[in-house]
């Protein structure tokens, strides 16, 4: 049996986010997480953790549903290496895309089996096109955070009318956490942004190996 039949993307997918998770309750352990989150006066880092999750759950939904589409192609492979190409259309269910392609191919009588097969691979590229979205958008949200820090940072200096000590030492603590927004809104972005284009990678990766297969299978089993 192929590889695909055996990979359980969903059970990967979980066990990604596992280790996720177990970073960020180490980081919050350590304390670095909750100091990173209270010294963020902008709250933009409370912003993109938020995202961060629920682009995560959105993730995680993807893999299950590509799951789906790998066991789909496991069961037509078989069916087609054990009956002929018309009996092993009809195996599959019609709801995953993997039925409508076969649908397609058996209504159209074999048609272009190039189109369909690059209408399949595109309909599941564009399923994770939100994802790489949200992850340039979190970059870009940490971008924001540092540029607001270094607005909070700069403002306490318009203050400096004269040279007080305590008027100094008032002034460099709140620049100091102007530049604190600045770093930690920044390592979210960063964090998030990467850790889910890490997770989108392989759900790329995971499609365009369910294409390709699908397209030297069709192509075997051509009528």
């Amino acid at each position: 049996m192929h590889p695909l039949a055996d990979a359980n993307l969903t059970a990967r997918a979980v066990i990604i986010l596992g280790l996720v998770l177990f970073g960020f309750y180490v980081a919050a352990d350590r304390g670095a997480l909750t100091l990173a989150l209270t010294s963020d006066k902008s709250y933009i880092s409370y912003l993109i953790l938020s995202i961060y999750a629920l682009a995560s759950g959105h993730w995680l939904m993807l893999a299950h549903a590509l799951n789906r589409e790998r066991r789909e192609f496991a069961i037509l492979e078989r069916h087609l290496s054990d009956a002929g190409a018309g009996d092993a259309m009809d195996v599959v269910a019609d709801a995953t895309l993997i039925g409508r392609f076969t649908a397609s191919r058996k209504t159209a009588g074999g048609g272009d089996l190039t189109a369909l097969l690059t209408a399949f691979a595109d309909e599941l590229a564009n399923r994770h096109a939100l994802g790489h979205f949200v992850s340039d958008a979190l970059l870009k949200l940490g971008l924001l955070g540092t540029v607001v820090g270094f607005i909070l940072m700069l403002m306490p200096i318009g203050e400096i009318t004269e040279f007080d000590p305590g008027l100094m030492q008032r002034l460099l603590t709140e620049m100091s956490g102007g530049m604190a927004v600045a770093l930690y809104t920044t390592l979210a972005g960063l964090v998030t942004s990467t850790l889910l284009k890490l997770q989108y990678h392989i759900l790329d990766a995971s499609a365009a190996e369910l294409a390709t297969r699908l397209s030297v299978v069709t192509a075997d089993h051509a009528p």
